[in-house]
């Protein structure tokens, strides 16, 4: 039902042809709040298709045309004569609209005629009050024989066609009602005529009849009493309505659509992404530089007499050089893309001057003139990593590191800007003096948003550390690329590591769903700082995200604070005011984060999103499980790219392109390295040990290069 609901809430901004909020809530009736263009309608779960659209039809009518203004000032007539009216205007007024919309209305109120919704099938129409009959007329008059039998019934039915304006229907609406009141008082003033004038009495015929004690005009009941009390002015309807001068058509289909409404269970809860401070969010990259400095030099002054990080130094030097055949393919496939891409779009245009070597071929060819040809400029690009920092990364962040620095590597050789970004729960620890143990500076533990209700809540913890930013030289940027990979050999050989690291660049929780939300303001400026066309927002993780919950008023007797609720998928939306599009969530971790990036790819059509999944062992089995069906012909092709590569690229998820990679793949050395002396059969298995891992390599560098170009 919740589809239902989302696909009703895009026919209503269609049809109000403006990105209107609209909300499906646990209420009666639907209401339009003209000020902040909310648009709620109840949960006509049990209504058909073609009512729902009828309902929703009508209800974006009154938010099209019915105005946001106190009428009761103005005349006092009894709101449901003026609905009877107005309904009939804004009805043909969708109908002039949008012509469809009459198809829509007819079988809509068949279907209603047809269930009586209007309470009438016990009823002799003729007998109802013109205000009944006026109703049932523009409702349902296709199906109803409905007559008005004197001049001024059908003057009135006249005018309520004609009207246009909120101020005719205003008009015609007060006169509706005291046609209907004086209607009402001539048939009370029949049904009081004493019997002894009607019919015979023992009274003399030269005696006039004598008067009992209710009929006499000095009795508060005379009927003489009755008529001058109840006979008001045309603005006086102060009183309460009698019963039979009501609209009762209104009140039973009312009363009738009511029954249509859902109103067990929970409400529909309506979330949004909310503004984050990226100053608090972001740890700045020369911070972060000056932390892990600050840590290293510590160390290596403390055992001065050895070279505390030589071996691990050599390593990265060794991976630097193994890794610039991969880089070059990647320069090499880039540069082919752009001018393969370039040459597509290129234009041939005359120049407006002769060819002479084409002048003798004038008798049969009437194009003479000298072609230029226009190669189309190519796109600028950039680079976002998101690199996971969790604890179930220590294994494979070493090897994760190794697959982004050919990348960063990449990016400085054609010149892309770019920026990595980890996620933590950890950088605003402590800042502890490295001598004494002393706390220079105590946590930093804060707001990262404005805290609006019915916002996601983003935790107070959470950060994101600019490890790498293409902003320094080349100078630098090899230092801190030094700097990562010490750290990540730390975490990937906690136990024989032979030196420490700072507390707050510790592996943390997975707060990636977190990030996406820092996403909303880091892309934006990312692309507006470097004059960017093309932006690929890269995610290097090894699992999924815990669900986040939203910012609620928690209101207690003595207190009112900001508390949290976790987002129950059965009745949660989450909802973009920018793009107009409302996304249900679904259950399952991997859902929650789906959603966010589907959310983000309507939002930022400029961006790529590329996630790089890190799988060991039997993981692939169940990774693949949440998109694909165990035996589907997609899930078997998947399989098969799995065991022959070792990787696979999945499109259905809220990514543009899902890599799985192997752990253990990644892990391998593609340096084509024996021992001297080595066997044959050594020599061929490390030769198609190396042959593989390269083709790897490869097959997942190539695949994000064509998404790059």
């Amino acid at each position: 039902m919740a589809i239902k609901q989302e696909i009703k809430s895009q026919l209503a901004k269609l049809l109000a042809t403006e990105d209107l909020v609209v909300e499906h809530k646990q209420t009666e009736t639907a209401c339009f709040n003209v000020h902040t263009r909310v648009l709620t309608l109840p949960m006509w779960d049990k209504a058909s298709d073609t009512v729902y659209d009828l309902l929703v039809g009508h209800e974006v009518g009154h938010a099209l045309f019915t105005p946001d203004e106190n009428w009761l000032e103005k005349v006092a007539v009894p709101p449901q004569f003026v609905n009877v009216v107005e309904d009939a205007r804004i009805e043909k007024m969708m109908k002039r609209k949008y012509a469809g919309l009459a198809k829509t209305f007819y079988h809509g109120y068949k279907e209603l005629q047809a269930e009586d919704f209007f309470s009438i099938s016990d009823s002799n129409v003729a007998d109802l009050n013109l205000a009944d009959r006026a109703n049932l007329y523009f409702k349902i008059g296709n199906f109803l024989d409905i007559s008005f039998t004197t001049p001024e019934e059908n003057e009135l039915i006249e005018k309520i066609s004609n009207v246009e304006t909120f101020d005719e229907v205003l008009q015609v609406a007060e006169e509706l009602y005291l046609f209907c009141k004086n209607e009402n008082e001539e048939k009370v003033d029949s049904s009081e005529i004493p019997p002894e004038i009607s019919g015979s009495t023992d009274q003399p015929a030269n005696q006039p009849p004598q008067e009992s004690p209710e009929s006499t005009g000095d009795s508060e009941g005379s009927g003489d009493s009755v008529q001058s009390d109840n006979k008001k002015t045309p603005g006086d309807v102060s009183g309460d309505v009698p019963d039979d001068l009501g609209v009762q058509t209104a009140e039973s289909l009312e009363g009738n659509l009511r029954n249509l409404v859902n109103t067990h269970g929970s409400d529909n809860v309506y979330v949004e992404i909310p503004k984050v401070n990226l100053d608090v969010i972001i740890a700045k990259n020369d911070k972060v530089h000056y932390e892990i400095d600050r840590w290293f030099n510590h160390q290596q002054d403390k055992f001065s007499h050895v070279e505390v990080f030589g071996e691990v130094d050599a390593e990265f030097v060794k991976f630097k050089r193994s890794a610039q055949k991969e880089i070059n393919y990647l320069v090499k496939e880039f540069e082919c893309k752009k001018a393969a891409d370039s040459y597509a779009r290129a234009t041939t245009a005359r120049t407006g001057v002769l060819d002479t070597t084409k002048l003798h071929t004038y008798k049969y060819n009437e194009d003479l003139f000298r072609k230029v040809t226009t190669l189309a400029d190519g796109k600028s690009h950039g680079l976002v990593f998101i690199l996971d920092w969790s604890g179930s990364m220590s294994r494979v962040l070493l090897d994760t590191c190794k697959q982004m620095f050919n990348l960063i590597w990449f990016c400085k050789k054609v010149g892309i800007p770019f920026d990595v970004y980890a996620f933590t729960n950890e950088w605003e620890r402590c800042e502890f003096d490295l001598t004494n143990g002393d706390v220079i500076k105590p946590a930093k533990i804060g707001d990262r948003t404005d805290k609006k209700e019915y916002t996601l809540a983003v935790g107070d913890e959470f950060s994101l550390m600019n490890l790498l930013t293409s902003k320094t030289n080349g100078k630098e940027m090899e230092r801190q690329m030094k700097n990562i990979w010490r750290v990540a050999n730390y975490h990937n050989s906690y136990y024989q590591a032979t030196y420490t690291i700072s507390r707050r660049l510790s592996l943390s929780g997975t707060p990636l769903n977190e990030s996406l939300i820092a996403l909303h303001e880091i892309l934006p400026k990312f692309q507006k700082e470097n004059k960017l066309q093309k932006v690929q927002c890269v995610i290097l993780t090894d699992g999924e995200a815990n669900d986040i919950g939203y910012n609620v008023e928690i209101i207690r007797p003595n207190s009112r604070y900001m508390g949290q609720r976790r987002v129950n998928p059965e009745f949660s939306f989450l909802r973009d005011r920018k793009t107009g599009n409302t996304y249900k969530f679904d259950y399952g971790w991997h859902t929650f984060t789906q959603t966010l990036l589907t959310n983000m790819r309507d939002k930022f059509p400029s961006v790529n999103f590329i996630g790089m999944r890190i799988l060991e062992g039997r993981g692939a089995n169940d990774f693949i499980k949440l998109y694909y069906n165990y035996g589907d012909t997609d899930y078997d092709k998947i399989m098969i790219d799995w065991r022959k590569n070792r990787s696979f690229c999945i499109k259905k998820s809220g990514y543009h392109a899902y890599f799985g990679l192997s752990a253990t793949t990644l892990s391998q050395d593609s340096e084509f390295e024996v021992d001297d002396g080595a066997t044959k059969a050594k020599i061929k298995s490390a030769f198609l040990k190396s042959l593989k891992t390269k083709k790897l390599n490869k097959k997942v560098l190539g695949e994000f290069i064509s998404l790059v170009a």
